[in-house]
């Protein structure tokens, strides 16, 4: 089959190259021309797993092309994915610029009648929105469908490749079928296709999003009360999880969630919940948690510096909002990051993937405090305490030895509980952890 893709980002290329590995001709159009001549050198210009290993072979047996221009690519197409993105709006709602400019581009470039399957994440109702574009641009009749992702970035090619549901929001039975064509080489293991209408498919994904996140911050107040009580949040989270009804899975208490995702889908949610008479209790209380912490370790890092970080250099282990991803946007050590250097500190971060894309977040911040290094132990070296951030794979294995000979303080803020605390007071650190209690040096 002939698809077009509009937009080259986290969906848009992990869409475009997933579907021509199974045969389809596909032709993925966005505005970035930097992005579009990298592409087509088979160079991904973001970080994920498998990408460009999709990327290169696709190329090179002809299924898979890049252009800058919306109108060759809807030529080239029978059927066209609209995967823009919809970043958050200053009133917390989801902007839908992109998209409503996406539909009537492509509207205007119709010489016959065509399929767009709208697979942005967008709030309830843009389906009707994108079909009013078309009726009112498009020479030609298009049937509009919604097919929101669910990818989790870090592994995104292996959730589209072995999807657990594929949610289609259809108004024709000639459209599901359309859809069961597309995605049945998904699915030679059983049918995991649900068609349901347009509202409930738009409504199912920022549903899903609001059950994880309310789990993560969930998980992070439990971790609090813990602390606070004496009690174990790694044994709590254990005894929970093993609970059948529950699950063992986004259990894990750290400093917050962040990315594209979680965070603009929950405000998005609450502002559609608010614009339809219904108060978002729950989902304003998700948000409202998750934004306190990721500043979980600044009272404790004030404290024990006696409320003065002014010329004190900490070591940041993970920028990226969650490992096997290079995204940095809303990530917590950012975040953390930035109020360090509003008091005065200055910081040496690493992570295995993200320098790039920290560093030109860093850049926009103003903060030149920041010092990106490209080895793990170089950012731990003359620094005054460590905090890691993100649980990438490298920083579970420590050498404390190079870490004790590399640093000048003692003192790890470990937002991820990589650690066992008696293990790490063992080598000499002290350790604050989530959840968890506190542990003091041993003598080293």
């Amino acid at each position: 089959m002939k698809i077009g893709v509009v937009g080259a980002g986290y969906v848009g290329l992990v869409a475009g190259t997933c579907l021509s590995e199974m045969g389809n001709a596909v032709i993925v159009a966005d505005i970035s021309e930097r992005a579009i001549e990298l592409l087509k050198r088979g160079e991904a210009h973001y970080y994920e797993p498998g990408i460009e290993e999709l990327l290169e072979r696709n190329l090179r047996e002809g299924r898979l092309s890049f252009t800058n221009s919306t109108a060759a690519m809807v030529r080239e197409s029978k059927v066209i994915f609209l995967a823009v993105g919809t970043p958050q709006g200053d009133d917390g709602c989801a902007d839908l610029s992109y998209i409503d400019k996406a539909a009537r581009d492509v509207a205007e470039a119709l010489e016959e009648p065509k399929t767009v399957i709208i697979k942005s994440t967008v709030p309830v109702g843009t389906n009707r929105r994108v079909e009013k574009i078309f009726a009112e641009y498009a020479k030609h009749p298009v049937e509009v469908i919604s097919n929101p992702e669910f990818l989790k970035e870090g592994a995104a090619v292996e959730d589209f490749m072995r999807p657990d549901r594929i949610v289609v929001g259809v108004r024709s039975e000639k459209g599901a079928d359309l859809m069961r064509t597309i995605y049945s080489p998904f699915m030679r293991t059983g049918d995991r296709l649900m068609v349901m209408d347009p509202e409930s498919a738009e409504m199912t994904k920022y549903a899903a999003n609001a059950m994880l996140a309310t789990r993560i911050s969930l998980m992070n107040e439990i971790a609090k009360i813990c602390q606070a009580v004496g009690a174990d949040v790694n044994h709590v989270r254990r005894g929970v999880g093993s609970d059948q009804r529950i699950g063992s899975k986004f259990l894990f208490p750290g400093l917050g969630y962040g990315g594209s995702c979680f965070p603009k889908d929950i405000r998005a949610l609450s502002h559609l919940a608010e614009l339809h008479g219904v108060p978002p209790l729950i989902c304003r209380a998700v948000d409202g948690v998750n934004d306190a912490q990721r500043y979980f370790f600044l009272p404790l890092i004030e404290k024990e510096f006696e409320e003065d970080l002014k010329g004190r250099t900490f070591g940041v282990w993970g920028l990226s909002f969650k490992p096997r991803t290079d995204d940095v946007r809303e990530a917590p050590a950012i975040d953390l990051i930035r109020e360090l250097c509003t008091r005065g500190a200055k910081v040496k971060g690493f992570d295995p993937e993200s320098r790039e894309t920290a560093g030109a977040a860093f850049c926009r911040l103003g903060l030149t405090e920041v010092e990106l290094v490209e080895r793990q132990y170089e950012a731990a070296k003359g620094v005054d305490a460590l905090l890691i951030c993100t649980e990438w794979s490298e920083f579970r294995s420590t050498d404390f030895d190079l870490l004790r000979e590399t640093m000048r303080g003692r003192t790890i803020y470990d937002g991820r509980n990589l650690y066992e605390p008696k293990d790490v007071a063992e080598e000499g650190f002290a350790y604050h952890c989530i959840g968890r209690p506190f542990v003091k040096p041993a003598k080293k």
